[in-house]
């Protein structure tokens, strides 16, 4: 490897995402005029590059490397409009020059390398490093200094002996907070010319390249040395070639440290393809994890778009700032943006910064339109810095059929397309919203990361929730009956990259879905899961998900034992029984749906008795599994509900069942009248009787009040029984049974034990008194209640040591 003739070459180092990295790059271009421009970039990319400077393509874009073996990897190339890799590939087709990448091909990219992916991001460039805190962290930009102190954390890492890194290094010996602050006063705000800023960035980058293992990088080095040598061929001098290379790269070329053994070392490519998608500025952000990003695209734009002037950049940020301030009521004029201009042009010469960057910004925003607060910042400035721009590729890229489907989706029916987050809300009685919820729901079967399910208002019923916060794990049962969906929706790059991997899946989101909800099927142990499997098909319109799932549910239902799944399944027919699978568009099966649930209702109800034995936990689940049944028994009038009734009974009456169960299957049963108060008081009288022992009987009384407790307290018949019960517990079992009966009270709100109380004095006759309880209760004067009666004090007491 002719390695005197490697550095002679045009070799500009740059800075990915470097306004001031561009600017000169372009104009060293004009100076040196080359006639051949090798660029940094995976080397099969390399007829993306008209595309990419093609006049329809607006950055932000990136070239999307991904694997087509079967494997999920891909690999992000970004770019934006000041990124020194494009400037340089547009120079060249504005001037007719050969321009071509040569850095590692994608498959090589994606391949293991010692344990792990080569990748392609230089951790140890300046124009990649990014502190791990910040990669895990997840801080926001420009506040690191600030919360780790003047010196920030760091400084504080070193002065107690930990391994400091040359970034960091060289941000305290110049006295820098950060890296950050360290590169904008460095390399960014002064204004170089091409050959002093060349040679600058060089140094800096042959010290820093030093830093930490750089075999896999070195091994790169050795792959784009050689393919440039090779391209530039016997007819290229030298002095007509530029190299546009990360600055530790160059630094290597310039210093002819390259080893063409290490090159060896790379692994074998694997299969993949690559293609251009858009990109967006909030993912240009460091803070939201791209490492070679940086803390504020929109702001360099604007200082890209100035010619490099930060000032101008800074002033129009200031502004900007202004008015959201002024927009949401807060006291903001022209005169504050002055005077926070001034500050933060202040505090850059302070600081031996020749213009302001993004920490005089901020700080200068707090100090003067802030007022010393910083909490409007953190909403309004960041978005004005970070900016939300969605780049667009030329229509000489193809997309593939699922992309495709995705935009023309997206703009007919009007859904977000920008990179932050919009709630809209679709309504199920809308044909065309039907639409979009069946599109939706697809893209989350198929986890494109595009819109998260955040709620819904359902029939006869208000909004539902979980958690009160958007989440995709919402049951598909909870997703049927609905009148509306909210949803929130937010375009990233990583939609797009979710639908070209996905394209091994099928031409169609459908074909997609349903290939994932087969594969669901296929892993499928339980009626119930298969009845998951079952709503997710309808909910996505998907006839031949639907018909698969349907016989997977018949298969299941006839040998399975369990219980909750069996319930689970009659949930989901149930559900599709009283609204239909209409909602999804299309008949998918509806004549089959009421059989189905006949013979699994059945089948579940002959497994009542065995499924709630054993203990507490063991029937937990059981205990919601029987009132899935009930409701079912009472909604549905195709299924047995007499049979349903009569396995609740023999559960009220067995001794061989778990007492909890029993009490809940009373409660459910003396809610639906299937027993009256007679029959409750006379199962209650001999459950809680004397001759009975306490801890079983306390669980049946568990039991019996988590069904409704409102309800149960308000029947003067129960309370009596529960009255009864209570005043007969030996005192020396009573300290064994307390820790039940606590559990079992412990639901009650005050309007249940209200009710209890005035039950419990009815019981006991105490007739005026137990009206002034009430009045003393509700005033929350236990005092006066004991001056009373010496009787209805030891009630107040005994309810005391219950509640």
């Amino acid at each position: 490897m002719d390695l005197a003739r490697l550095a002679a070459v045009h070799l500009f180092p740059v800075r990915h995402h470097s306004p001031r990295s561009s600017a000169t790059l372009r104009a060293y271009l004009d100076e040196v005029r080359p006639k051949a421009i090798f660029v940094e970039g995976p080397s099969d990319a390399t007829p993306l590059l008209e595309a990419l400077v093609d006049p329809k393509t607006v950055p932000p874009v990136a070239i999307l490397g991904y694997r087509t073996d079967g494997t999920p990897a891909s690999s992000l190339w970004p770019f934006a409009a000041y990124s020194p890799e494009y400037v340089a590939v547009k120079w060249a087709f504005e001037h007719g020059v050969r321009v071509e990448l040569i850095d590692v091909p994608v498959g090589m990219t994606l391949a293991p390398f010692e344990g792990a992916m080569v990748g392609h991001d230089d951790a140890e460039d300046p124009g990649g490093h990014e502190r791990e805190s910040d990669a895990e962290g997840g801080g926001r930009a420009g506040d690191g200094g600030e919360e780790d102190g003047e010196d920030g954390g760091d400084a504080a890492a070193y002065a107690e002996g930990a391994q400091e890194s040359i970034y960091d290094a060289c941000a305290r010996a110049r006295g820098f907070r950060s890296f950050e602050e360290f590169w904008e006063a460095s390399f960014e705000a002064p204004r170089y010319d091409p050959r002093s800023f060349r040679e600058a960035l060089l140094a800096y980058a042959d010290l820093a390249r030093g830093d930490g293992d750089r075999l896999v990088h070195r091994a790169r080095d050795a792959y784009m040395a050689r393919c440039l040598l090779e391209r530039m061929g016997p007819d290229l001098a030298p002095h007509e070639v530029a190299a546009v290379l990360g600055a530790a790269h160059a630094a290597a070329f310039a210093a002819r440290d390259v080893d063409p053994a290490l090159e060896a070392r790379l692994p074998a490519p694997v299969p993949c393809a690559v293609t251009l998608i858009p990109f967006s500025f909030p993912r240009l952000s460091e803070q939201l994890g791209y490492g070679a990003g940086n803390r504020a695209p929109q702001y360099y734009q604007r200082a890209h778009d100035a010619g490099g002037d930060f000032r101008r950049a800074t002033l129009e940020v200031l502004i900007d700032f202004t008015e959201h301030l002024r927009l949401r009521g807060f006291m903001a004029s022209l005169a504050d943006t002055i005077e926070a201009f001034r500050l933060a042009v202040t505090l850059a010469e302070l600081r031996g910064k020749a213009e302001p960057g993004l920490d005089e910004v901020r700080e200068a925003t707090i100090a003067t339109m802030c007022r010393g607060d910083a909490t409007h910042v953190d909403g309004f400035l960041w978005p004005a810095v970070i900016g939300r721009n969605v780049g667009r590729v030329g229509s000489g890229i193809g997309k593939n059929s699922l992309q495709e489907e995705f935009w023309r989706e997206v703009r007919e029916r009007r859904l977000p397309a920008t990179d932050a987050p919009e709630s809209f809300r679709l309504s199920l009685t809308n044909q065309v919203e039907v639409g979009t919820s069946v599109l939706l729901h697809r893209l989350r079967i198929a986890k494109i990361p595009y819109a998260a399910y955040a709620g819904a208002r359902r029939a006869g019923g208000g909004a539902r929730r979980r958690g009160g916060q958007a989440t995709q794990e919402t049951p598909p049962d909870e997703l049927l009956g609905q009148l509306s969906e909210t949803w929130e929706a937010q375009w990233t790059p990583a939609t797009d990259v979710a639908l070209v991997e996905k394209i091994v899946l099928g031409d169609t989101l459908e074909q997609v879905a349903t290939r994932l909800l087969e594969e669901d099927l296929a892993a499928c142990h339980t009626t119930g899961e298969a009845a998951d499997v079952l709503l997710n098909g309808v909910l996505a319109s998907s006839a031949r998900a639907v018909a698969a799932a349907l016989r997977a549910c018949d298969q299941f239902a006839a040998v399975d034992s369990d219980l909750p799944s069996l319930a689970r399944a009659c949930r989901a027919f149930a559900g599709l029984a009283s609204f239909g699978s209409s909602r999804s568009l299309s008949s998918l099966g509806d004549g089959v749906i009421a059989p189905m649930l006949e013979k699994t209702f059945a089948r579940a109800v002959l497994r009542v008795h065995g499924g709630c034995t054993g203990s507490d936990e063991a029937v937990a689940t059981a205990k919601e599994a029987l009132r899935t049944l009930h409701d079912v028994a009472l909604s549905q009038p195709i299924v047995d509900r007499a049979a349903w009734l009569a396995a609740a009974r023999g559960l009220v009456d067995s001794d061989a069942v778990n007492p909890t169960a029993s009490g809940f299957a009373c409660g459910l049963l003396y809610l639906a009248q299937g027993i009256d108060d007679a029959e409750v008081a006379r199962v209650v009288g001999l459950r809680l009787g004397g001759a009975a022992p306490p801890e079983p009987a306390a669980s049946f009384l568990a039991g019996f009040l988590e069904v409704n407790a409102l309800v149960l307290v308000k029947s003067r018949t129960v309370v009596e029984a529960l009255d009864t019960f209570l005043g007969g517990i030996a005192p020396e079992r009573f300290k064994d049974t307390l820790p039940i009966l606590r559990r079992a009270f412990s639901p009650l709100g005050a309007t249940e034990r209200r009710y209890l109380l005035e039950n419990v004095l009815a019981a006991r006759k105490l007739g005026d008194k137990a009206r002034a309880a009430q009045a003393v209760l509700l005033e929350k004067d236990r005092e006066k209640l004991k001056e009373m009666s010496e009787d209805l004090s030891q009630a107040m007491d005994e309810l005391d040591d219950l509640l």
